[in-house]
């Protein structure tokens, strides 16, 4: 596998991408919030029998531009794998790229099958919560893939585990941490659009949750104590992880960044519970969520990093790929 020389255009495009992908991310939650999954009935690709949808309500533009938005997600990511085949040939751009595309037809496959299964709208099955959490673990990996695609693309070496094993371990368990943390956030977000609660705070929000974990509830609604729960966990122990990797002038500027998020995103989930989780809160508490993630990722890739490449960090051009404008 060759050295990947660094191209500004390709690297801009991959961060572009990578930014479409969390937008497009987000919009599924918006689907979700607004019921509108069964916007199309159960027909996929075409929407009620129609490729293009006559006369559309509500629901059926907001599912119908849902997919036209996902389905560029493909188109971009067939534009990685042919342009970081082109300028960097077999490399670590390549792989991470190829890695994206898999993700996003797995994306694809498990939308399909929601729509297709009619995992959707009011459904509150067991099996459409055990599919939201799969759909949030692989959308995670999408997203770290392009994020890596990016990164590489900067000229960055490859992780080497060997570097620092006791490194890699905790940085594996932070992001173990964070997949179980949005699993179990995804199902309580299900949860919050089917059984809608009202807001509470101090006294009123503790009797509210210990109402919920009631045995005579519905499992969704029952399991929205335990993504709190999990989150401070997780919360705690990537600050543990990260500050000392953000600490002084050589700090990570990615570790930092994880640390502010991760501040951040603990008081968004506060609010969001406190607020009985208003849809504008769960895409802000989402959007949070994704960037911690790929501000753990790359955290732990820089930390990781191993001896710097031997090509120039240059154009395409100076390593004998194909010439690019910068």
């Amino acid at each position: 596998m060759t050295d990947a020389p660094r191209s500004k255009n390709f690297e801009r495009f991959a961060w572009f991408f990578a930014a479409y992908l969390i937008a497009v991310i987000l919009f599924g939650a918006w689907v979700r919030i607004t019921g509108s999954g069964a916007g199309c009935g159960s027909h996929w690709p075409v929407c009620d029998g129609e490729i293009v949808p006559t006369a559309p309500d509500v629901k059926k533009q907001i599912e119908y531009t849902h997919r036209l938005t996902s389905g560029l997600c493909g188109v971009f990511a067939l534009i990685l794998v042919g342009w970081a085949w082109r300028l960097y040939g077999r490399s670590r751009v390549l792989v991470a790229s190829m890695a994206t595309l898999f993700f996003v037809l797995v994306e694809g496959g498990i939308g399909a099958a929601l729509v297709l299964q009619e995992l959707v709208a009011e459904n509150d099955s067991v099996a459409r919560a055990v599919m939201v959490a799969i759909h949030l673990t692989n959308t995670l990996l999408l997203t770290a893939a392009a994020s890596l695609a990016a990164w590489f693309a900067g000229g960055r070496s490859l992780p080497r585990f060997a570097r620092d094993r006791r490194l890699a371990r905790r940085v594996a368990v932070g992001l173990a941490l964070i997949v179980l943390t949005s699993m179990t956030g995804a199902v309580t977000a299900l949860g919050d659009t089917l059984f809608p609660i009202e807001p509470a705070a101090g006294g009123e929000l503790l009797a509210k949750i210990s109402a919920d974990v009631s045995a005579s509830n519905h499992f969704l609604i029952r399991l929205r104590a335990l993504h709190p729960a999990v989150a401070v966990v997780a919360a705690g122990y990537l600050l543990w992880l990260l500050l000392p990797l953000a600490r002084g002038p050589e700090g990570s500027g990615w570790a930092r960044a994880g640390v502010a998020l991760v501040v951040i995103e603990t008081g968004a989930g506060a609010l969001n519970v406190a607020l009985a989780a208003p849809g504008w809160m769960q895409i802000v508490h989402l959007l949070l969520a994704n960037l911690v993630w790929i501000a753990v990722v790359l955290t732990g890739a820089e930390q990781l990093e191993g001896p710097a490449s031997s090509s120039p960090a240059t154009s395409p051009t100076t390593a004998g790929a194909a010439a690019e404008p910068a």
